[in-house]
């Protein structure tokens, strides 16, 4: 995926509105559509990217048509490029250290926690999960990385993903089981995670 200088998230609870929305946008302003589609819990999610003006422009055109419909948003102006990776559905196994969980009620408080912990911090972003399979609307990010970096980049998260108001929740491992590395390979969705047999009684 391109890199933009900016990126916007929008989650509609409504699918047809949604939809209308993300029309409006791209007629509103000259910005990239990057993705947009149907969600867990009935919602429509888009993400644009372009220049900050223009994606200001068409977000505020999405916030007028969208109305009540819009649950939460997101603007990064500046965007971390593992944001983009991210979001696009790059993963980076973690192999050692610290990990870090944060789940939020929307993609746009994990999307903006991801954000303010990869620029204030020298964590590597695992993985972010955006109100995909399993996940009823919510969203979820995988954070590894030195234990004080951790602990720096939940602080961090937990306070851009608390200014928009809803459930957060965060759990820090210091010290993670190798199992646990090996299972991270795949991805944290157990639909598709892989049968590990590493020992054990049985």
């Amino acid at each position: 995926m391109k890199t933009h200088p900016a990126l916007a998230l929008i989650e509609f609870s409504d699918i047809p509105v949604g939809l209308r929305a993300t029309d409006a946008m791209v007629k509103k302003a000259p910005i990239a559509l990057l993705r947009c589609g149907t969600v867990t819990a009935g919602r429509f999610l888009t993400m644009i990217g372009g220049t900050t003006a223009s994606v200001e422009e068409a977000l505020a055109a999405a916030l007028l048509a969208g109305g009540p419909a819009v649950i939460e948003h997101v603007l990064l102006p500046d965007v971390h490029p593992r944001v983009v990776e991210a979001v696009a559905g790059r993963r980076k196994p973690p192999t050692s250290g610290a990990l870090a969980v944060v789940e939020t009620a929307t993609v746009a408080a994990t999307v903006r926690a991801a954000e303010a912990a990869l620029k204030g911090t020298g964590v590597e972003l695992v993985e972010l999960r955006l109100a995909d399979q399993g996940l009823a609307g919510k969203g979820v990010a995988l954070y590894a990385g030195a234990l004080h970096e951790i602990e720096a980049a939940v602080a961090l998260a937990r306070a851009a993903a608390e200014s928009g108001g809803g459930h957060v929740s965060i759990v820090v491992i210091s010290a993670p089981h190798e199992a646990v590395f090996a299972a991270l390979e795949g991805g944290t969705l157990f639909a598709t995670a892989e049968l590990l047999d590493l020992g054990g009684e049985g």
